[in-house]
Order: structure tokens, then sequence, then C-alpha cells
């Protein structure tokens, strides 16, 4: 159980970071990204860590119910 809360907590900094990230650097008025290719990085590691926490909170709530 605590093996699993490492990954969970980085995973989530890590898509609060990149979170905060992609809304500073969009641009409202043009619906745009200042750096589109660099948007596009922060979108796919966005994705994927947001991802891997609901895929590490649906294993967990899965064991505890077996039992």
């Amino acid at each position: 159980m605590e093996k699993n809360k490492a990954p969970l907590f980085t995973f989530t900094i890590v898509a609060i970071i990149l979170g905060v990230t992609l809304y500073k650097q969009f641009d409202f008025e043009n619906l745009k990204f200042e750096k589109t290719g660099l948007a596009i990085v922060y979108l796919i590691v966005f994705a994927a860590s947001i991802y891997f926490i609901i895929k590490s909170l649906t294993t967990t709530t899965n064991k505890g119910g077996n039992n």
C-alpha cells in the first residue's frame, strides 16, 4: 500500500505543474499557445500523468474490494 503512494504523489505533482503551465501559455484572445511545440509535449505528458493517476486509483480501489 505504501509502495503505491510515491508514484501517485509524483504524477499528481507533475499533472498540477503541467496543467498550470499549459494554462499560463494559452492565449485566450487568439485561442493559441505561445509555443506550440512545447505545448504539445506538455499536453502529452499531462495526459499520461492523468492516465497513470486514474489507473493507480482504480487498481487500489479494486484490490481492496476483493477481500
